[in-house]
Parts: C-alpha cells; sequence; structure tokens
C-alpha cells in the first residue's frame, strides 16, 4: 500500500474574545514550508545598461532581450530558447490546431486553470560560480568577451520571484479577468490553491491582484497546501513518489551529456582560448550553467553579458537540451512521468463529474485531508485557479495523456517540428487552461469557412466540449485522444473526454511507477510515463 500522510502541523491561534483556530493551509504568510529564499541586488539598469552603445539600440522593456548574437535571424531572440527558464510568451506557433472564435450561442460555462509561478531567482547557485571563484584566485586572467569575468561577482538571490515575474503574473490575472471576468459569481467566493514555496504564494497573490483588484481577498481563500517530502500534494507530486524523490525515475542524465558534448564543443574551445594562466579548464557543463546565469541575470537586472557569448545554434542546444531532459525526467519518457501529474488527473475529473476524489486503485496522489472535503475541495466553482511548478505541469500533461508532447528526443541531433518545446509548453509564468463549453447543437468537426454558414449540426441537440489551452494556443485533444475525432478546432465531447481519462489514470501504474524496487531504465526504453504494469 502506498503510505497516505495528511497535513500535520499545528493551526495559527490567533487570541481573541472567542479564539478561533484558522488551518495553516488558509494562511499566506511564509511558514515553515516555504524553501529557503534570498533576495538579491537590485538593478540599476539605467546606469549599467552596456546595449544603449550600440548603434541599433532596441529600448528594453523592461528587459534587454535583443541581444546581438552570432548567427541570429532578423527578428529572433535567445530568450525564445531558455526552456524553462524563457520569460512568459504565447505559443510562437502553436500546436496544430486552427484557432475560432466561440460559435454564436454556445457559452463558456466553466475554467481550470493550472499557472506556473513567474520568473524566479535560481533554486540554487550554479556550480559554475564557486569554479569561476577559483579561477581567479588561482591566477587566471580573462580576455576577449570573457574579460569582464575578472571584476564579476554573483549577486542574484534564492528562490524568490524576480519583479518579472512579479509582472507576468500580475499580467496574466488581468488577461484572464478580460478573458473568463463574467464567470466569476460575486455572490459566491473561489477557493484557489497554491503551495507552501514562497514563489508559489507570491505568484498566486500577484495572479489574483490582477485578476479581482487589490481587495482580492475578499473574493478569493488561497488555499496554501505543504509543499515538502511527506506531505501529499497535488501540486507537487514529486516529493510523494519516492522514485521520483531518489531519481530512481530520472532517464536523462545520459542524453543530455551526449547533447551538450556535441551542441557546446566548439563553445568549450572559444571559452578555454580566452582564460590565460592558473589550471582553468572549462567543462561543457560549466557553459552550460553560464547558459542559465544569462537567463537568470536578465530577469533579476535586465541585462546579462552572459547572454553575449553564445551562438544562435548554441542557444538552439540550449533550448533542446530542456527539452531532452523534461521528456526523460517528467515526460513519456520518464517511469515517473505519469505518477507525478496523477494527482491533479485525479482532482480533473473529480471536478467534472461533481464527485470527491475516490480512486479505484487505492493509489493516493493527492492530499486526502484536503480532497475528502467540500469545504476545502469545493465541486461548484465556475473558476478553478491552481498554481504549480514547472516539472509537475509537465508531468500533468503526461498524465494526462497527450501523448503528443512525448515523442522520443534524440541526443544527438534536434528534433525538428516536435511538440514538447519546453519554452512553448512551461516557461514562466506558463499554463493550461481547459474550457468547459455548451453548444446549443454538436459543432461540426470541420468549420465551415464561410463565416454566413452555420457551424452547427442542427439535427443533434445539446452538447458540452473540453476545450484546451497552453499558454494562449488551443491543443488539439484528437491527436491522444483519437475518440475526440480529428476536429480542426481541437475541441473533446466532455463525456467522450471524461470517459477517457478515468480509463488513463490506470496507466500511471502509481504503485509500482512511484515505490517499486527498479534500476533507473535506460533513455528510450520508457515510452509511456510509466513503469509497464507486469
Amino acid at each position: 500500500m502506498v503510505p497516505i500522510w495528511v497535513l500535520a502541523f499545528a493551526s495559527t491561534v490567533i487570541a481573541d474574545a472567542t479564539t478561533t483556530a484558522i488551518p495553516d493551509y488558509f494562511q499566506t504568510s511564509y511558514g515553515p514550508y516555504a524553501g529557503g529564499y534570498e533576495t538579491g541586488r537590485v538593478p540599476f539598469l539605467a546606469q549599467t545598461n552596456p546595449a544603449l552603445a550600440q548603434p541599433t539600440y532596441v529600448p528594453n522593456g523592461p528587459l534587454v532581450t535583443d541581444i546581438p548574437v552570432p548567427g541570429k535571424p532578423d527578428g529572433a531572440s535567445i530568450f525564445s530558447n531558455m526552456g524553462n527558464l524563457s520569460p512568459y510568451k504565447p505559443s510562437t506557433n502553436g500546436f496544430g490546431a486552427d484557432e475560432y472564435p466561440l460559435p454564436s450561442g454556445s457559452n463558456i460555462s466553466q475554467i481550470h486553470m493550472v499557472h506556473r509561478h513567474g520568473s524566479r531567482y535560481p533554486t540554487s547557485q550554479p556550480g559554475v560560480v564557486d569554479k569561476i571563484n577559483s579561477f581567479i584566485q588561482n591566477g587566471t586572467v580573462f580576455t576577449g568577451n570573457l574579460s569582464f569575468l575578472n571584476s564579476w561577482t554573483y549577486q542574484l538571490g534564492e528562490n524568490e520571484l524576480t519583479a518579472r515575474g512579479r509582472q507576468e503574473l500580475f499580467d496574466s490575472g488581468i488577461l484572464h479577468y478580460y478573458n473568463y471576468g463574467q464567470l466569476y459569481d460575486p455572490g459566491s467566493g473561489l477557493i484557489a490553491r497554491t503551495t507552501t514555496m514562497m514563489r508559489m504564494i507570491q505568484s498566486a497573490e500577484a495572479f489574483m491582484y490582477g485578476f479581482f483588484g487589490s481587495k482580492w481577498t475578499q473574493n478569493v481563500t488561497l488555499e496554501v497546501v505543504i509543499d515538502s517530502q511527506g506531505f501529499n500534494n497535488s501540486m507537487g507530486g514529486d516529493q510523494m513518489c519516492a522514485n521520483a524523490v531518489s531519481g530512481q525515475g530520472k532517464t536523462s542524465d545520459s542524453a543530455t551529456s551526449e547533447w551538450t558534448s556535441n551542441y557546446l564543443q566548439n563553445a568549450t574551445a572559444r571559452f578555454q582560448s580566452q582564460t590565460n594562466g592558473g589550471s582553468a579548464n572549462w567543462t561543457v557543463d560549466d557553459l552550460n550553467d553560464i547558459q542559465s546565469l544569462c537567463a537568470y541575470e536578465t530577469s533579476a537586472f535586465g541585462y546579462s553579458p552572459f547572454c553575449l557569448l553564445f551562438t544562435w545554434d548554441e542557444w538552439v542546444g540550449f533550448e533542446y537540451n530542456f527539452d531532452i531532459q523534461f521528456y526523460g525526467n517528467y515526460g513519456m519518457g520518464s517511469p515517473v512521468g505519469r505518477a507525478i501529474g496523477l494527482g491533479f488527473v485525479e482532482e480533473f475529473v473529480a471536478r467534472l463529474i461533481q464527485h470527491l476524489p475516490d480512486p479505484s486503485d487505492g493509489s493516493i496522489a493527492f492530499n486526502t485531508t484536503l480532497d475528502g472535503s467540500n469545504s476545502t475541495f469545493p465541486l461548484n466553482q465556475t473558476i478553478y485557479f491552481d498554481f504549480s511548478h514547472d516539472t509537475e505541469i509537465f508531468a500533468m500533461i503526461t498524465a494526462l495523456g497527450l501523448s503528443q508532447f512525448g515523442e522520443y528526443l534524440s541526443p544527438t541531433q534536434v528534433a525538428t517540428n516536435r511538440s514538447a518545446i519546453v519554452s512553448e509548453v512551461v516557461p514562466f509564468a506558463g499554463y493550461f487552461l481547459f474550457e468547459i463549453i455548451k453548444a446549443p447543437y454538436p459543432v461540426l468537426e470541420k468549420r465551415p469557412q464561410d463565416s454566413s454558414e452555420s457551424p452547427y449540426d442542427t439535427s443533434g441537440s445539446n452538447t458540452t466540449y473540453v476545450h484546451m489551452l497552453i499558454n494562449q494556443r488551443t491543443v488539439p485533444l484528437g491527436e491522444s485522444i483519437p475518440d475526440c475525432g480529428k476536429r480542426d478546432d481541437g475541441w473533446c465531447e466532455l463525456q467522450t473526454f471524461i470517459k477517457f481519462q478515468q480509463e488513463n489514470i490506470d496507466k500511471a501504474n502509481y504503485n509500482e511507477s512511484c515505490f517499486g524496487d527498479y534500476s533507473t531504465p535506460s533513455y528510450g526504453n520508457i515510452t509511456d510515463g510509466a513503469i509497464p504494469s507486469s
């Protein structure tokens, strides 16, 4: 049996005339499970921005992202190649579905959103920082493009959102207010969920401020779920999956090592040629860390000199490295990919059928204390806002059985036309969202191009659909769920979708995937996000 943990730390007691106990999972102050955090240097971009000297200067807005790296196509930005460190942007090319307006007469009745936190500081100091310091202490002198390292110091914080991260969530709240504001009933409050990590609370609060305004607490109760090992939490599913915690379920290490040795080979030689004296020796892992410093420093300070040190092709390689990593550690290439995201799927189905979660196989991938009560797991909301992490969201997409994001990624060459591009799926402040749409008749699988023609099959009756979006672009559900049909709008009939997900839950093989005694499979040997059932 899977061990079942529940919330275990004491309630906060507010002393007043009647002494009222308030559960800890309703507290939004930073408590014992907020994780370590530290604020970094305050930016001063007006004084430190070297881009001002460029003849083709483009004003920052607020970040300097117009970096003229060698080989960059016109109009492109390296910040589209930062993987999960990319600032938020809508998916550039979409996921293969045509985008249509809502047919006249149809109504969006409900939305379900899972939102990633915004741009943040690193969760820990990159290993290359100590290596650069040791180079300098041993007498190394940097020249050429690396000369700034002679006086560079590491000044990033840890775990907290940057100002850009706060902006991303605030802007997202405003965007979704414009898109779905009328779904909210002012006469009833919402319960929204986040986790105890500081960046998660900050993100949820910034989003709510954008959606509802400064008095958002009058509209929303923020349920803060413990995000730590030993506590069940569907928004932090890796914490309760033993083989995810141990790393046993991560298959990508060999593949990412092979890929970094490939795409950073020339860059390593280039760095070595600009490093004189001492015994300095750069590795591809060092340079991969340095590429991440470009993303982190830009988000924190507005500009980073690290960004100019790599070519366009090397930034494309950096992106692909994340794609391999997420595929092998949290996607269809991981034996725990489905298991990490399973709790959300169980909860999502429960909300759709308006029944508290009760998985038939006995696996517990969510918090039974909170999900066992309508007061903390409501079933009657028109809007559901959940906040989670990039790895968890990618695993949720895996657990939903969206195989179109689970194609094998070669570790020797970039797979073109792939759907699972991490910066397109889980950038900072990325999200997926399901609209539940009620139509008076079945909507035609092929929408008429002539707007004067009806989009409905008027011989049928009222029908309810699911419409999924990732970062403002439609996901064609029929690509992974054949019974949804080959619809050009990507929708799926609700009952068809529910039936698929109810059957899909068992594919996670939760107990064996999370608690089974197995060696880490070779990269590419797992193709369905779980240990196969015996």
